[in-house]
C-alpha cells in the first residue's frame, strides 16, 4: 500500500483548519448555538460566474422560503473591483444556472417562473426586466451559448407523443419498464428572435438511437460536440459516446466521433476548433473507483490521446482556452485548480494553498481570472476571485457575517491506521472549548457515496445538526473510508467485494484511535449516514455492539433488495463482482441483515417515500428484522421525496427526528416524538424561529 498522506500537506490541511475565525475553539462571549431552523435559515451561495471580461461574477444564492415550503435561488451580481452586490432576480420560483454570453451584453438563467417547468430568460449586466427566450413543451436541461453570442444551444426531453397521450386515454396510465423511455435531444435557438418573442427551438437531434448529455459548440458556430448514450436510463451511461452535428440550414447531419468501450463524456472544443478534449475510460467498462481521463480527439475523427494517464484522480474538465486545459479535481480534503498543456501532458496546480477547498470554477476568456466558491473550517462558504498565474483567492460575498453570532465546533483532520494498515483520514468536530482531559460522547457521522468526501467545512446545515451536539458536549467523527475520492485509485478500489466490512474496520478503528486518546467514553458512541453512510451504519448496527444509538438514512439493508430495485444496478456488479443468483455468498457478507441476529443497537431509520436510488424497501426489510429480534427500532417515511429530503419543513423533521434520537440514546433525554410544536427537550437554541436577515443579503451591502 502506497504511502497515501504527505506531512507537509497535512500540517499546512491542519494549519488551514485551524485558522482563526468565527469558530474559534474558544466560545465569544455572548454567542449561542445555532438551532435547527438558524441552520436552515442559512442563505447559501453557489454557481459564480465571472463575466468574459472579469469585470462582474454572476452567483446564486439560496434561502429558504417557509411559507412555500422551498429552498429558492436568486441571482445576484458583484462588481469585482468595488465589491458592491445587487441582488438581479426576485421572482417566488427563483432562478438558477447564470451564463454570460461571449459579448458580456447579457446574462442568461433558467427559472420555472411562468409554466412550472425551467425555461431561460436573458437580462443585462446593468439592470432591467428579464425577457423570456425560449418556450418549449418540456424544462429545459442545460444550456449553452455559440462563441459569437447569437446563438443558444439546449438540451430538453421529448415531449409527450400524440400516441402516447391516446393510449392513456384508452387504458389509463401505465408504463411499460424500459420500453416507455424519454430521450433528451438537442436544440438551437436564434438570439435576436427570441428577444422579440419566446421561442420553441429548433430541434437538431431526434429519434430513439441516442440520448444526449453534454455538449459544447465549435468556435465556427456551425458544429456541436455531444455526448450522448444509447438510452436515457443511469443504467446505461457506460454507453456514452461522441457525436458531432453539423448544423444546416436544410438537414442537420449527426455523426459518431467517436466509439469505444466505456463512457465518453464531457467535449470541450480547442480555441481554433481543430480538436476535442473530453473525459474518458479509454476504452474500459465503466467503474466508479476508476480514474477517469482526460483525452483529446481530432475534430474531424482519429485516435483519442489520454492525456492525464500519470494524475491519480478524478479530473472534471472546466475549459480549454488559449493558455491550456482547465480542471478540477480533489486531492485528499482538498479541492485545487488546475492546468493542463494538451501539448505536452504537463499539469500544474494552479490554486493554494495546500487545503484549498474550491468548488464550481469559472474562468474568464483569457483564463487569466478565476471565480469559484471557497469554503473552510472556519467560516461559510464565499464567493472569491483570483488571478490564475500567481493564486490570491478575495472574498466577494460576506456570507459569514450570518454565523458571527454563534458558538460553533472547531473543525480539524484526523489520522489513524485501520485494522488491516490502511492509513486512514477523517474531520474531527470538537466543542468549543474542548478540554483533552475530558472523555466525551462520539456521534459518528459517515458520508454517501461511497466516492464522497468529508472536508473540515462550514456548514453542517443538513440531516445531522453536528454543531448542536457539539455545544451539548459531544464530539463529532467523520470519516472518509477506504473508497472515498480525493485519496486515489487505489484508495477507492479497496471496499471492491469488501463493501461494509473494510468500512466497518475504518470507522470503527476511528472511536478506538480516540478512545486511546482519551477523548472518548465508549459507553457513548453512535452512528449515523445517508444512502451509503445510512448502509455503513446500519451494518455497524447489525454486525457490532459498540453503538449506544444508530441513524441509517436512505441506507441499504440487503444488497440483493438493492441490486433487483435500484435505477443504478451496474453499481453492485462492479463493487460486488456478480449478481446475488451467481454469488449469494458475497451478497450476504456485505449485507448489514445477515448480521441481524446479533444485533442490539436502537436504531432510527429514515427513508424518502418515492427513492429509486436506494428503494424503499431497502427500509421496510431493517425495519422488519431489528423488530422480529427485540432491537428497538423506528422508522420515518418522508412523504413525496426521493433519495435527497430538499424541502425546509421535511428537513426540520428529519433534523429533528435525528437529534431526539440521540439526545435520548446518547445524552439521557426523554425520548418525545413530534407531535404539534417545534420544541426540542435539552436541544440548545430555538428551533422553530427565522433568522434575522443580515447585512450580507441586502442589496448593495458592503
Amino acid at each position: 500500500m502506497p504511502m497515501l498522506f504527505r506531512p507537509l500537506l497535512l500540517a499546512a490541511l491542519m494549519s488551514f483548519a485551524n485558522a482563526p475565525g468565527p469558530a474559534d475553539a474558544q466560545a465569544t462571549p455572548g454567542a449561542k448555538p445555532p438551532g435547527i431552523d438558524d441552520l436552515l435559515n442559512l442563505r447559501t451561495v453557489g454557481t459564480p460566474r465571472i463575466s468574459p471580461d472579469g469585470r462582474w461574477v454572476a452567483y446564486v444564492q439560496t434561502s429558504a422560503d417557509w411559507t412555500a415550503d422551498a429552498f429558492v435561488p436568486q441571482i445576484w451580481l458583484v462588481d469585482v473591483a468595488s465589491g458592491q452586490r445587487r441582488q438581479m432576480t426576485t421572482h417566488p420560483k427563483g432562478a438558477s444556472d447564470p451564463r454570460w454570453a461571449p459579448t458580456g451584453e447579457w446574462l442568461a438563467f433558467s427559472s420555472p417562473r411562468e409554466d412550472n417547468r425551467a425555461q431561460l430568460y436573458a437580462l443585462r449586466p446593468d439592470g432591467g426586466e428579464a425577457l423570456r427566450l425560449t418556450k418549449t413543451e418540456t424544462a429545459i436541461s442545460a444550456y449553452a451559448w455559440s462563441r459569437d453570442g447569437r446563438q443558444i444551444a439546449f438540451t430538453a426531453p421529448d415531449a409527450e407523443s400524440k400516441a402516447a397521450k391516446a393510449r392513456t386515454e384508452t387504458y389509463a396510465a401505465f408504463e411499460q419498464v424500459r420500453r416507455d423511455l424519454v430521450f433528451v435531444h438537442l436544440h438551437t435557438l436564434d438570439l435576436a428572435a427570441a428577444l422579440l418573442a419566446p421561442q420553441p427551438g429548433r430541434r437538431r437531434t431526434a429519434g430513439s438511437a441516442f440520448s444526449v448529455g453534454s455538449f459544447d459548440w465549435a468556435p465556427n458556430g456551425r458544429h456541436i460536440a455531444f455526448s450522448a448514450t444509447l438510452t436515457p436510463e443511469l443504467a446505461r451511461g457506460d454507453t456514452a459516446d461522441l457525436y458531432v452535428v453539423a448544423l444546416s440550414d436544410a438537414q442537420d447531419t449527426v455523426t459518431r466521433l467517436l466509439s469505444q468501450p466505456g463512457p465518453d463524456t464531457n467535449p470541450l472544443y480547442s480555441p481554433d476548433g481543430t480538436r476535442i478534449a473530453f473525459t474518458s475510460a479509454m476504452g474500459q467498462a465503466r467503474e466508479p473507483t476508476r480514474n477517469a481521463r482526460i483525452a483529446v480527439v481530432p475534430a474531424a475523427g482519429g485516435a483519442p490521446r489520454s492525456l492525464t494517464d500519470g494524475f491519480d484522480e478524478q479530473p472534471g474538465l472546466l475549459a480549454w482556452t488559449p493558455t491550456g486545459i482547465w480542471f478540477a479535481a480533489a486531492q485528499r480534503t482538498a479541492q485545487q485548480l488546475f492546468q493542463l498543456d494538451p501539448a505536452s501532458g504537463a499539469v500544474r496546480r494552479a490554486s493554494g494553498p495546500d487545503g484549498a477547498m474550491l468548488s464550481a470554477v469559472s474562468l474568464t476568456a483569457d483564463s487569466r481570472t478565476a471565480a469559484f466558491v471557497q469554503a473552510s473550517a472556519t467560516a461559510l462558504p464565499e464567493v472569491a476571485v483570483s488571478p490564475t498565474a500567481a493564486w490570491a483567492a478575495r472574498a466577494l460575498t460576506t456570507q459569514s457575517m450570518q454565523i458571527s453570532g454563534w458558538t460553533l465546533a472547531t473543525r480539524e483532520l484526523l489520522q489513524w491506521t485501520s485494522q488491516d494498515g490502511t492509513p486512514i483520514e477523517g474531520v474531527l468536530i470538537k466543542p468549543a472549548g474542548f478540554d483533552p482531559g475530558r472523555r466525551y460522547p462520539l456521534l459518528c457521522v459517515i458520508h454517501g457515496g461511497p466516492t464522497g468526501t468529508d472536508r473540515p467545512a462550514l456548514p453542517d446545515r443538513t440531516y445531522y445538526p453536528v454543531d448542536i451536539w457539539a455545544a451539548r458536549g459531544a464530539l463529532v467523527l467523520k470519516v472518509n473510508y477506504r473508497g472515498s475520492a480525493g485519496y486515489g485509485e487505489a484508495f477507492r478500489r479497496l471496499n471492491i467485494g469488501n463493501l461494509g466490512v473494510g468500512d466497518a474496520w475504518d470507522v470503527i478503528s476511528g472511536v478506538d484511535h480516540l478512545v486511546r486518546q482519551g477523548w472518548v467514553d465508549p459507553a457513548k458512541v453512535a452512528t449515523m449516514g445517508w444512502s451509503q453512510g445510512g448502509y455503513i451504519s446500519a451494518f455497524l448496527a447489525t454486525s457490532s455492539r459498540r453503538f449506544v444509538a444508530a441513524s441509517v438514512g436512505a441506507g441499504i439493508s440487503d444488497w440483493s433488495t438493492y441490486y433487483y430495485n435500484t435505477d443504478i444496478t451496474p453499481f453492485t456488479l462492479h463493487y460486488l463482482g456478480a449478481d446475488p443468483v451467481a454469488d449469494p455468498a458475497i451478497y450476504a457478507r456485505t449485507s448489514p441483515v445477515a448480521y441481524a441476529k446479533g444485533a442490539n443497537t436502537p436504531t432510527l431509520i429514515q427513508h424518502g417515500e418515492n427513492d429509486r436510488r436506494v428503494p424503499i424497501a431497502n427500509a421496510y426489510q431493517l425495519r422488519q428484522t431489528l423488530e422480529d429480534r427485540g432491537v428497538p427500532v423506528e422508522m420515518v417515511v418522508y412523504k413525496g421525496f426521493g433519495h435527497g429530503v430538499d424541502k425546509p419543513k421535511a428537513q426540520r423533521a428529519l433534523m429533528e427526528h435525528n437529534l431526539r434520537w440521540f439526545n435520548h440514546h446518547v445524552f439521557g433525554d426523554p425520548l418525545v416524538w413530534l407531535t404539534a410544536g417545534p420544541d426540542v427537550p435539552g436541544a440548545p437554541g430555538t428551533p422553530g424561529t427565522p433568522s434575522t436577515p443580515a447585512a450580507a443579503d441586502q442589496p448593495n451591502a458592503p
